[in-house]
């Protein structure tokens, strides 16, 4: 194992206080899994302690990534959708996709970078008129 490796190995968690191991290489065994990979099993960390976590030094800028891991059996089914968030969910992406000036319900979410729709933020002159 490399020196980035080794700073990241401590299967006791006496280093940091849980049980730390180097990215790719976290036991396999059907124990362990992040929050997305419990989402696509159907289950939820549902309040249980982080059990252990992957850490990833990258050597050129320095920085430390971290993906906490929880423990299968203890993680509980999701929480099914009710008629209530249902709507409350479809009002939310209405209020994304309508435009703020001039009104419009678009396809599309509004740019959050202009607060508006591209017609409204960039309006074409009108006094623009070619003559030939």
């Amino acid at each position: 194992m490399s020196g980035a490796y080794g700073k990241c190995f401590d299967p006791t968690g006496a280093l940091y206080g849980i049980p730390t191991y180097p990215w790719k290489y976290a036991p396999d065994d059907d124990q362990f899994a992040t929050r997305r990979q419990l989402r696509t099993r159907g289950l939820r960390p549902g309040g249980q302690p982080i059990a252990a976590q992957v850490m990833r030094i990258n050597r050129r800028a320095g920085n430390v990534r971290v993906a906490y891991l929880y423990r299968i059996d203890l993680a509980k089914p999701v929480r099914p959708m009710t008629s209530r968030k249902w709507g409350a969910l479809a009002l939310a992406m209405l209020a994304r996709r309508t435009c703020p000036k001039c009104q419009l319900i678009y396809s599309y979410c509004m740019p959050r970078s202009l607060g508006m729709c591209v017609l409204c933020a960039y309006p074409e002159p009108s006094d623009t008129v070619r003559s030939t």
